[in-house]
């Protein structure tokens, strides 16, 4: 599997992401919307609004979280194929 990660420094629900990701152990590669030329106009093409954190896995868009939610443990582990606990 391959995980790609949108996010930007400023993001807390970001960090959360890669915490989810680290303490699972699941590979990704980061690109900062901010320091990346491109990377915010490619999450807007991607997904119509410009938010992070955004997951791309295997090619598939998919946003790790909901505005008032937070982010989505079990959804996720689910997607990923993990244990959540």
């Amino acid at each position: 599997m391959q995980l790609i990660l949108y996010s930007s420094f400023w993001c807390p629900d970001c960090r959360e992401a890669k915490r989810f990701l680290d303490k699972h152990k699941i590979p990704y590669r980061e690109i900062d919307i901010e320091t990346t030329p491109g990377a915010a106009d490619e999450v807007v093409r991607n997904t119509g609004k410009r938010s992070v954190p955004q997951f791309v896995i295997d090619g598939e868009w998919v946003q790790p979280y909901r505005v008032g939610k937070g982010f989505l443990y079990d959804e996720m582990a689910k997607r990923l194929g993990i244990a959540h606990r």
